[in-house]
């Protein structure tokens, strides 16, 4: 016992550190007590542990499971009560508080270590806490692991994602979901979902993609009964938070309103790009890049162009210089192939998605090229299209985009009218800014004009916009716009008033410009009145003792100065000077009696008030030291001078100031107006030129198809005479070798008509006979020896191929036809004859040569014009082949039959093919 007393009486930090457990377990619960008790943080009681940090982080490591349940009290109770001066210890705290105590067996000791975390959090901001729990996900032992990952998930439960970062902790999520231990992938599991309560589906490009298909498929399910959740709320605040809602009006309202803010909107206010990290794609862009996508493949160009795709498409792009590929972007917006624009339109959404607000800079770039391709009537590209300038918009402002808007809203095209009308229309309900009112106006002539376009569908877009931009600015603001429509289309924008949903709404403001007219008028009459309306209210100076206090004597008199502004002035003022003004101090008279005298002149009722105030001036200067006092506010004076120098009946004094800001609303008004106008006109010109550069690359189109068509058709002439030129010269060819077929023949004739060698006439040389004509005027031929059968030939083939072989004919000279022998001497009388030629490309006359044998050869000869052939019957008399003869005459007609119906066809299919190649 004597041992107990004796630690009781040691200091409080001495206990704190004592060796013995029990003596330290009891300095923790003395100092919890003792920090509830403090009256404020600036105690002396938490000096000591504000000076050595160290005693906090020695209570959370105890090593007495016992004791360091108390200590963690202490801990909480010092951070509670204490102060920001406990952030001191955070760094120091904080590890041991993750390693020992969020895993220990003791409940207790468990809930006071998280408590301890949301402490220190709550003292300042969540970011330090997790950047010291992080670590701990490292340890080797998994239970620990698994604290840590349960205790993030606890502070990002009652803190949020818009108060916590989630950033860091998404980045580590994989490397906890491939652990071993299945207590930490459960606690993983659970962090996971606690994101997907306020993030959704913005935290997946941060980690989806590395984490196993089983995995996914497990998060999914997960997934699916907390969308069915309405939205998280912050349920602990910051001491920063806490203040902020205390300071505003009406308290419980105020804290409702943050918690609403803090709450419903914030899942909606976070998404991928927030939490992701700027991505560097320039550096690799391929480096033939450019060359492909101006290929004149368009293969090659969509291939290249897929390639950027995949490189873009990231959450978050890190700012560069895009200058380049917008242009290259914007250029492919013309492309013929409708699938490489479209590729080159999710091009430029994803690069205006990565960039944000960096992207505005290439709105001009790439805006007018997309909104001109509008006129795509395929859906696909159309909706490829306005996703683009959906993404272009959120990167700019309506602003910025209302010019080229307008510009092609009088498209002479109706498609790319159409598709402009409903990307205004969807500008209208995402944007988060209401229009100026010159803005509006715009927007407004324009919708009218849609209004009154041929096509159903560009009208309902005309009143569509017109609803729309009623429901931003409200129905009484609207109303004169409508001035002129008729019932019908009224209705239809109220239709469409009725069912749009925007997000900027114009905010009455009329509450705060009667606040400040009010003192111009009437309460201000009586905050002046002591020092403009002093003349006036001399008539009421019952107290004079308040002249050392100007402001406060004012409003005694001004209660009913408004009753008696007008009378006093005109009526009396010779008799009611002196005496009042006497009694009156000089701080309301001094200054106005005498400016009175300068002001006067730029206005009209300036001639009627000099009279007036002449008299009070002079008691002005006769009371020089009042006067004085006067002076003291010099910026004052001068708007307090114009007040008297304009007496009227309704408003006193101020009538000269309002005349002035009369003229100046009138100035301003007519300004606007100016203004107004000149953007007016400077649209129209906008659009004419538009207009007339739509009909410059129209007549380019025409003047370019038509030169292509010139071209082709001289083409088509070049070669149609080309075709002549080859036709004539092939019926001039045709005609040479009929002309010399034909003397041949006659050639031959007349040397069978005159006789010769081997004549009928004269036996010739080895019992054969030659040819003669019968009375049909059949050419026949006479017998030939018997060994000639080995050696029957037909003219037309045989003998042109043996002349391409270099072949020399075995038989004798007899056997020729008798172009051959009787034609001249020497192998160009047989061979040279024109007959080869004349049957290769006539084709169609009527001739042929057949040489026979069977025992006695036989000869076919040439048939008439008109195409007839008959066989010549053959014989040897001189060697007595008489009874062979009629056999062998047989079967030359029937060869010869043959061979004139073989000649007939091909005769006609020749000239079949010259009709038809014939120009």
């Amino acid at each position: 016992m004597a041992e107990e007393e004796d630690f009781s009486s040691l200091p409080l930090t001495d206990r704190w550190v004592h060796k013995v457990w029990k003596v330290r377990k009891q300095a923790y619960e003395d100092a919890a007590k003792m920090f509830e008790n403090t009256p404020d943080e600036h105690d002396p009681a938490f000096r000591p542990f504000n000076q050595d940090p160290g005693l906090l982080k020695s209570a959370a490591a105890d090593s007495n499971v016992a004791a360091q349940q108390e200590g963690l009290a202490a801990l909480c109770a010092y951070l509670k009560f204490g102060g920001k001066d406990g952030l001191r210890s955070r760094s120091q705290a904080i590890p041991p508080i993750c390693e020992k105590c969020l895993s220990s067996t003791r409940a207790a000791t468990k809930a006071s270590g998280l408590e301890a975390l949301m402490l220190y959090i709550e003292l300042d901001v969540p970011g330090p806490v997790i950047e010291d729990i992080l670590p701990t996900l490292s340890a080797k032992q998994p239970k620990v692991v698994a604290a840590a990952l349960a205790a993030l998930t606890q502070i990002f439960h009652n803190f949020g994602c818009k108060t916590a970062d989630p950033k860091p902790v998404l980045k580590v999520l994989p490397k906890v979901f491939g652990h071993a231990d299945k207590n930490v992938r459960a606690e993983a599991t659970n962090l996971a979902v606690e994101f997907y309560r306020w993030l959704r589906d913005a935290m997946k490009p941060m980690f989806w993609n590395e984490l196993k298909p089983t995995q996914q498929t497990d998060l999914e399910a997960q997934f699916e009964k907390i969308k069915a959740e309405g939205a998280p709320k912050q349920e602990r605040f910051l001491r920063s938070q806490k203040a902020a809602m205390e300071r505003a009006p009406q308290g419980g309202a105020g804290a409702e309103e943050y918690e609403d803010d803090g709450g419903a909107e914030e899942p909606g206010e976070i998404d991928a790009f927030d939490l992701a990290e700027p991505q560097d794609v320039l550096g690799k862009l391929a480096k033939d890049f450019y060359d492909n996508v101006n290929s004149s493949k368009w293969k090659d160009r969509k291939e290249a162009v897929e390639a950027l795709y995949a490189l873009l498409n990231v959450p978050r792009i890190k700012d560069g210089d895009f200058g380049e590929i917008n242009r290259v972007l914007a250029k492919l917006m013309k492309d013929a192939n409708i699938a490489v624009v479209t590729q080159a339109a999710q091009c430029i959404e994803v690069l205006a998605k990565g960039l944000r607000q960096g992207y505005s800079r290439y709105r001009s770039i790439v805006m007018q090229p997309i909104m001109e391709r509008l006129k795509e009537k395929k859906q696909s590209v159309s909706d490829a299209l306005g996703a683009a300038l959906d993404q272009v918009f959120l990167a700019t402002s309506l602003s910025d985009c209302l010019e080229d808007v307008v510009a092609f809203l009088v498209h002479k095209n109706p498609q790319v009218k159409e598709g402009t009308m409903k990307f205004l229309v969807r500008c209208l309900r995402t944007t988060r800014t209401v229009p100026a009112k010159a803005e509006i106006g715009q927007i407004v002539e324009s919708a009218k004009k849609l209004l009154s376009e041929s096509s159903e569908g560009l009208r309902s877009g005309g009143a569509e916009i017109l609803g729309t931009v009623m429901k931003i600015i409200g129905e009484r603001a609207m109303n004169p716009h409508l001035e002129g429509l008729d019932d019908i289309r009224k209705s239809k924008v109220k239709e469409f008033y009725e069912t749009a949903e925007v997000k900027a709404k114009d905010k009455p403001k009329p509450a705060p410009a009667p606040a400040a007219r009010a003192p111009a008028g009437g309460p201000p009459k009586k905050i002046l009145g002591g020092g403009k309306k002093a003349p006036i209210g001399v008539k009421k100076a019952a107290p004079p003792p308040s002249a050392p206090s100007p402001e406060p004597a004012a409003p005694a008199p001004r209660a009913a100065v408004g009753s008696k502004l007008g009378m006093p002035k005109p009526s009396g003022l010779g008799g009611l000077k002196a005496p009042q003004k006497r009694t009156l101090a000089g701080p309301g008279i001094g200054s106005p009696s005498r400016r009175p005298i300068m002001s006067p002149t730029p206005d009209d009722e300036a001639p009627a008030s000099p009279p007036q105030p002449k008299p009070p001036s002079r008691l002005g200067l006769g009371r020089g030291g009042l006067a004085g006092r006067s002076l003291a506010k010099p910026s004052a004076a001068p708007a307090q001078a114009a007040m008297p120098a304009s007496p009227t009946p309704s408003s006193g004094l101020t009538a000269l100031e309002r005349a002035e800001l009369e003229e100046l609303r009138l100035a301003n008004e007519r300004l606007i107006r100016q203004l107004e106008e000149a953007r007016h006109e400077r649209s129209k010109l906008v659009s004419e030129i538009q207009e007339l550069k739509n009909q410059n690359a129209g007549l380019i189109e025409d003047h370019t198809r038509d030169v292509l068509s010139v071209k082709a058709k001289e083409t088509q002439l070049v070669r149609a005479r080309s075709d002549a030129e080859a036709a004539e010269g092939t019926n001039e060819r045709l005609r040479r070798e009929l002309d010399r077929l034909k003397r041949a023949l006659s050639k031959a004739e007349a040397m069978g008509v005159n006789g010769g060698p081997g004549s009928p006439s004269s036996p010739s040389i080895g019992g054969m006979m030659s040819p003669t004509h019968d009375d049909a005027g059949i050419y026949r031929d006479g017998g030939y020896p018997a060994s000639a059968n080995r050696n029957r030939i037909s003219f037309a083939s045989t003998l042109s191929e043996e002349k391409e072989n270099g072949e020399s004919a075995p038989y004798p000279r007899s056997k020729f036809s008798p172009e051959l022998r009787y034609g001249g001497s020497g192998p160009s009388s047989g061979r040279g004859s024109p007959a080869r030629g004349f049957r290769r490309d006539i084709g169609g006359d009527d001739r042929d040569v057949r040489v026979a044998a069977d025992g006695a050869s036989a000869y076919s000869g040439h048939a008439d014009r008109s195409g007839s052939r008959a066989g010549s019957r053959l014989g040897d008399a001189a060697n007595g082949g008489a009874a062979a003869a009629p056999a062998a005459g047989m079967e030359s007609w029937k060869r010869a039959a043959e061979v004139t119906s073989q000649l007939k066809a091909r005769i006609e299919q020749m000239k079949a093919k010259q009709g038809l190649s014939r120009p």
